[in-house]
């Protein structure tokens, strides 16, 4: 493709409000031009950008332009907005729904240990992050909850196989890595320990990801029996002697 064609490519994209895709990109030009040579265009502006404050990106939607974030600091300084804030039981509540898609609210508390509040999924649902794709078949038919593509885009990835890759397992652990992400899409923001509230504004008594045990059998019969020991007439003898 000549320079013309790829300085008309990048100017679309520089003035485009949205993102766009190759086939947005086709219609750009009169003559015969395939997607294969815009593929090629995409890749070579790309190169041409490596050593500037923008950068020029693939993500869900199509390619977009973004600042790098090295640049981020300085452009916030033109916006001074209140950071927005993310609680530990929002990005673990994200990191679930994002690597165990489509999940019910059941099942998300059932893998923190703790009731997800409403709070929590509205928070989610108002960024666009997250939303219901379907009902599960069971009692009840849950809700199914899934990410969007404006969360891949807001993070600047292509699909959900370019998540952050997991080391381990545990929501928090998720939840700090997924927050890394985040956290390069809104540089200010930040993760914060807070209380999570029910409905009626009482707190939820929540436990840290790390101190969620899995409670045995065992330790369940030996706390009964502890709590709730067999009256013995032995043991009602020894009492009225004590008396």
């Amino acid at each position: 493709m000549d320079d013309h064609n790829k300085r008309v490519i990048e100017t679309a994209l520089l003035c485009a409000q949205e993102p766009l895709t190759v086939a947005d990109l086709t219609r750009l030009f009169a003559e015969d031009v395939t997607s294969a040579e815009i593929d090629d265009a995409l890749v070579e502006l790309q190169k041409s950008w490596e050593e500037k404050g923008m950068e020029l990106v693939h993500i869900a939607t199509g390619w977009r332009f973004q600042s790098r974030l090295a640049m981020r600091e300085y452009l916030d300084r033109l916006t001074p907005e209140k950071p927005p804030k993310y609680s530990r039981a929002v990005m673990e509540t994200l990191a679930i729904i994002a690597y165990r898609q489509p999940v019910t609210r059941g099942e998300i508390e059932e893998i923190r240990g703790v009731a997800v509040s409403s709070n929590v999924m509205k928070q989610l649902e108002d960024r666009g992050w997250v939303e219901v794709i379907g009902h599960k078949e069971t009692i009840g038919r849950p809700g199914l909850y899934a990410t969007t593509k404006q969360f891949l885009d807001d993070l600047s990835l292509t699909n959900l196989q370019s998540l952050p890759m997991l080391e381990d397992a545990a929501p928090m652990a998720a939840a700090e890595q997924l927050g890394q992400a985040v956290m390069e899409f809104d540089a200010s923001a930040t993760v914060e320990t807070v209380i999570e509230l029910d409905e009626n504004g009482q707190p939820l008594i929540q436990m840290e990801s790390e101190e969620i045990t899995e409670v045995t059998e065992e330790a369940v019969v030996e706390e009964t029996i502890d709590d709730a020991k067999e009256v013995t007439p032995e043991s009602e003898e020894k009492s009225d002697e004590q008396k």
